[in-house]
C-alpha cells in the first residue's frame, strides 16, 4: 500500500484513543491537508472510519475486524517491516502457496496469510479445519542455507516462542505437546508444520506453517472436533485484536528465526521448552508404525528428540512418532 496511507494509520493507531492532528500529518508526509484527507478517503473504502473534530484532528473510530494486510503492516514494529506480507482470501494451503512462490524465485523472507484454506494440513498429512471463522493460517518462507541437521530443533524452538507470545499477549499460557501441538488443558489450539527443500546437503527453502484458533467461538468446531479443540478467544473470554496479534506474530517469528540462524537461541532453548512442555513427567505412549513404547516422558535432548523412560528405567529417544498421554496408573 502507499507509504502515506501506512503513515496515517500508524500515527492514528499510536494516538489512540486520542486524536492526531491533520496539520501534523501533512508536515510529516510533506503533503497538503487536502492530500491527507484524500488518503483517508481511500482508507475509508477499505473499512476504516475516521472521526474528524475541529481543532483536535482525526481519530480512528472503526477498522476492519478481520484479517487485513494494511492493519497488520500498520501494527508492525520497525524491526519487522522488512518482511513483505500477503493476505489471501482463500488458498489451498498457505504452506503450498509459500513453497510455490519460493520455487518461482520470490525473494525471502515473506509471509502468507489466508482467511480460509481448502486443503489445510497438519503433521502426517492430516487435514486441518481451516474455515474463515476468525482463525489464523500463516506460512513464513525463508532461505536459510543451513545443513538439514541444524533444523532438528527448529519447530520446537518456534513452538516454545509461540507459546511465550500467546502468554504475553493473552495473559493465558498454552502448553506444548511434542513435537508441534499447542494445547489448553488437553484441547488443541494450534499446530505447526515445517517443510524444507534440501539442495546439495543444504536447506534451500524453508516454510514454517502455523494454524492457530484465535477468535473462533466454541460452536465453530464441528462434531468430535468440538471436544478436542479450543481457541484463544474461548480461553480468554474475549475476541483478540486479530491484526495486532498477527503483527506481533510476524515480529516474533522474524526475531527468533534470526536467533536460530545465528545459534543465539541455544542458551534459552531448554528453559523455554521446559516452561511449556505438557508431557514431561507424564505417562505417555509413542507409536511408530506398529511399534509402541510406553513410559514416562522425560523432556527432550539437545537434538530435539523426545525421551521416554520405560518401566525398567531404560531411555528411548524418538525423532518422530505419534504421542498420546496415558492415564496414570
Amino acid at each position: 500500500m502507499p507509504a502515506s496511507d501506512l503513515v496515517i494509520l500508524r500515527e492514528a493507531l499510536a494516538a489512540e484513543p486520542g486524536f492526531v492532528s491533520g496539520a501534523a500529518l501533512a508536515r510529516k508526509l510533506g503533503i497538503s491537508r487536502v492530500a491527507v484527507w484524500q488518503h483517508m478517503e481511500k482508507l475509508r473504502t477499505q473499512g476504516f472510519v475516521f472521526e474528524a473534530v475541529k481543532s483536535r484532528g482525526y481519530r480512528l473510530a472503526a477498522r476492519p475486524a478481520g484479517l487485513h494486510a494494511t492493519l497488520i503492516e500498520a501494527h508492525l514494529k520497525a524491526r519487522a517491516r522488512d518482511i513483505p506480507i500477503t493476505v489471501l482470501d482463500t488458498v489451498d494451503s498457505t504452506n503450498d502457496e509459500a513453497a510455490r512462490q519460493l520455487a518461482g524465485g520470490r525473494a525471502a523472507p515473506f509471509v502468507i496469510f489466508a482467511r480460509r484454506q481448502t486443503r489445510g494440513r497438519g503433521r502426517l498429512g492430516r487435514a486441518w479445519h481451516s474455515e474463515a471463522n476468525g482463525n489464523l493460517y500463516a506460512s513464513f518462507a525463508f532461505r536459510p542455507r543451513l545443513t538439514p541437521a541444524r533444523l532438528a530443533t527448529f519447530t520446537l524452538w518456534m513452538g516454545a516462542n509461540l507459546c511465550e507470545l500467546v502468554a504475553n499477549f493473552c495473559q493465558v499460557a498454552p502448553g506444548l505437546k511434542w513435537p508441534n501441538d499447542l494445547l489448553f488443558d488437553g484441547r488443541k489450539v494450534g499446530g505447526m508444520l515445517t517443510e524444507a527443500r534440501v539442495d546439495a546437503d543444504q536447506v534451500r527453502d524453508l516454510v514454517f506453517g502455523l494454524g492457530l484458533n484465535v477468535n473462533s467461538p466454541a460452536s465453530a468446531f464441528p462434531g468430535e472436533l468440538g471436544r478436542r479443540a479450543t481457541s484463544l478467544a474461548v480461553r480468554t473470554g474475549a475476541a483478540l485484536d486479530f491484526n495486532r496479534f498477527a503483527a506481533a506474530l510476524v515480529g516474533r517469528v522474524r526475531l527468533v528465526y534470526a536467533q536460530f540462524l545465528d545459534g543465539d537461541h541455544l542458551d534459552r532453548f531448554a528453559d523455554l521448552w521446559n516452561r511449556y512442555d505438557v508431557l514431561r513427567g507424564k505417562p505417555v505412549a509413542v507409536l511408530q508404525g506398529t511399534h509402541r513404547i510406553a513410559g514416562t516422558a522425560a523432556g527432550i535432548d539437545d537434538a530435539g528428540s523426545l525421551i521416554v523412560r520405560d518401566d525398567r528405567g531404560r531411555s528411548h529417544r524418538f525423532t518422530a512418532g505419534e504421542v498420546t498421554l496415558e492415564k496414570a496408573g
